[in-house]
C-alpha cells in the first residue's frame, strides 16, 4: 500500500518537484546573481556629499513628472545607488536607481522586467496566480507523504542498521537492489533537510501559510500590545498590503494617519532619518502611503531574521505609531522568521546557500534515480504501478492519510478527488483498469 502511493506520488510530481529544486536552487543565490545583472546601476563612485532622501526622489520627479513615489530605499553603504519605486503613468511599477552623489539615473528597471522574482513567481506559483499556489502547495503537501512512505519503505531491520548497511549506497550482487539503494539512501540523508524547506517554504503558501498566520494571530501568539503606540488599530487594512515586509508583520493590522492641526505630510527625510535613529539596520525600504489615513510604512526585511522591523509612521506629524521588532516576536514567529530567512539561504551567509543547494541537488538526484528505478522494471505496455489493494484492509494506513489530510486540507482535498477519479472512471474501463495494474 505505501509502495502504490509512493509511487503515484513520485510519478504525478517529479515536474514539479524538478522545477521547484532548480529555481530554489537559482533563487539562493538571488543576491549574487542580481549583483552581476544590476552592478551597473547599484554601484557608483562615492563623490562628494550625499544628498537627503527627498532630494533625490525630486531628481526623480523631475525626470518623470507624471510618475508616482510608491518606495524609497536608501543607499546601503557608501558607493550605493539609492532605489526610488514608482508607478508610471500606464500604472507600470519600475525601480529607478540614482546616484545620491550627483543625483544621475544610472538606470531604470521594470519591476516586472526583474529576472529574479520572475524565478520567484515561477517557484511560488508557476506564474499562474492563486491556482498556481494551490498547485504548489499540493505539490508540497504530497511530498511530506512521499518522504514519509519512502522512509516506511527503506527503513532497516536490526541486523541492517547494527551493520550500516542500509545507510551506504555501497555495491550488491542484485542489480535491482543497487538502484534501489542509490535511490533510497541519499533521499534519506537529505529528508530531514527537504522536509524542512518544504515546510518553510509552505509559509508563504496562500491557504496552509495563510491559515498558520492567522491561527498564530488568533490563539494571542500574534503581535504582543507594546508594539502599538496608543490602541490597537482595528483596521480591515493588514501590513502585507502595503509593501514587502516579514512574516511575522503580514497580518498586523495597519494603522491610520490622522492629521490633526498638521495637514501636510512630512517629509521623506523625516522617515528615513526615524528609521535609522531608531536603530533599523541599513537596506530597510519606505513604502508610501497609499491614501489620506495611509501611513509611512519602514521595513527591514534583511539576511538575518534577527534584524528585521516594520513600522508604521504617521505620514502627517511623523510619530510612530507601531514597531514590531524581533525582540517582540513570540516563539512561533522567531522560528518561522528563522526558517524562513534559511529557506532563502540568507541567515547564515555562503554556508546556508551551500546547504540549500545540496538539498535542491540531492532532490534532483534521487527524482532521476528514482525515474530509472521504475523504468528498468516496468512492464511492456503497463504503468508498472504496484498492485491495488483496498486501504480499507489497513486501518492504520487510513488514519494516516486521514490525520494528514486534516493538517494538510489540499492533500485531502486532492486524495477525495484522485479516489473519485479512480472510482467512477478507471475502475470501469478495462484498458485503463491494466494499464494502472487494477487487475
Amino acid at each position: 500500500m505505501f509502495w502504490r502511493w509512493h509511487f503515484y506520488a513520485g510519478i504525478i510530481l517529479t515536474p514539479i518537484l524538478l522545477m521547484l529544486a532548480v529555481t530554489g536552487a537559482s533563487y539562493l543565490f538571488r543576491g549574487n546573481i542580481e549583483h552581476w545583472l544590476y552592478q551597473d546601476y547599484t554601484e557608483v563612485s562615492a563623490e562628494g556629499e550625499r544628498h537627503e532622501a527627498s532630494v533625490v526622489t525630486q531628481a526623480v520627479l523631475d525626470e518623470r513628472p507624471e510618475a508616482h513615489i510608491t518606495r524609497y530605499q536608501p543607499p546601503g553603504g557608501e558607493g550605493q545607488a539609492a532605489e526610488v519605486g514608482i508607478t508610471t503613468a500606464s500604472e507600470e511599477g519600475m525601480t529607478v536607481f540614482v546616484n545620491p552623489y550627483t543625483l544621475d539615473i544610472t538606470g531604470t528597471l521594470l519591476n516586472k522586467n526583474r529576472v529574479m522574482d520572475r524565478v520567484q513567481e515561477f517557484h511560488g506559483e508557476l506564474m499562474i496566480g492563486t491556482t498556481g499556489d494551490r498547485i504548489v502547495e499540493t505539490a508540497a503537501c504530497w511530498t511530506i507523504f512521499m518522504l514519509i512512505s519512502g522512509l516506511y519503505l527503506w527503513w532497516p531491520s536490526r541486523s541492517q542498521m547494527a551493520n550500516r548497511k542500509s545507510f551506504l549506497p555501497g555495491p550488491s550482487d542484485n542489480k535491482r537492489q543497487k538502484r534501489k539503494r542509490i535511490h533510497s539512501v541519499p533521499a534519506f540523508w537529505i529528508s530531514g533537510g527537504l522536509l524542512f524547506f518544504l515546510l518553510t517554504g509552505m509559509l508563504w503558501t496562500g491557504f496552509w501559510g495563510d491559515g498558520v498566520q492567522r491561527i498564530a494571530t488568533s490563539t494571542g501568539i500574534g503581535y504582543p500590545p507594546s508594539i502599538w503606540v496608543g490602541e490597537a488599530p482595528v483596521s480591515d487594512a493588514v501590513t502585507t498590503d502595503t509593501g514587502d515586509v516579514s512574516w511575522a508583520a503580514e497580518q498586523m493590522p495597519v494603522p491610520e494617519s490622522y492629521a490633526g492641526n498638521a495637514y501636510e505630510r512630512i517629509s521623506i527625510d523625516h522617515v528615513v532619518n526615524t528609521a535609522e535613529r531608531t536603530g533599523v539596520v541599513s537596506g530597510f525600504n519606505v513604502y508610501y502611503p497609499s491614501s489620506e489615513t495611509g501611513v509611512f510604512t519602514v521595513s527591514a526585511f534583511p539576511d538575518q531574521a534577527q534584524n528585521e522591523v516594520t513600522m508604521h509612521i504617521n505620514q502627517y506629524n511623523g510619530s510612530i505609531l507601531a514597531d514590531y521588532r524581533w525582540e517582540q516576536y513570540p516563539l512561533p514567529a522567531k522560528v518561522m522568521a528563522m526558517g524562513i530567512t534559511i529557506h532563502k539561504g540568507l541567515q547564515f551567509g555562503i554556508w546556508n546557500q551551500l546547504f540549500g543547494l545540496l538539498i535542491c541537488v540531492g532532490l534532483i538526484g534521487i527524482i532521476l534515480s528514482g525515474i530509472r528505478l521504475w523504468w528498468t522494471r516496468r512492464p511492456a505496455g503497463k504503468l508498472g504501478a504496484p498492485k491495488s489493494m483496498s486501504a480499507w484492509k489497513f486501518r492504520g494506513f487510513v488514519f494516516l492519510v486521514i490525520g494528514f489530510g486534516i493538517v494538510f486540507p489540499l492533500f485531502g482535498l486532492s486524495v477525495l478527488i484522485l479516489y473519485a477519479l479512480d472510482y467512477l472512471i478507471i475502475r470501469r474501463i478495462s484498458r485503463l483498469r491494466t494499464f494502472f495494474h487494477m487487475t
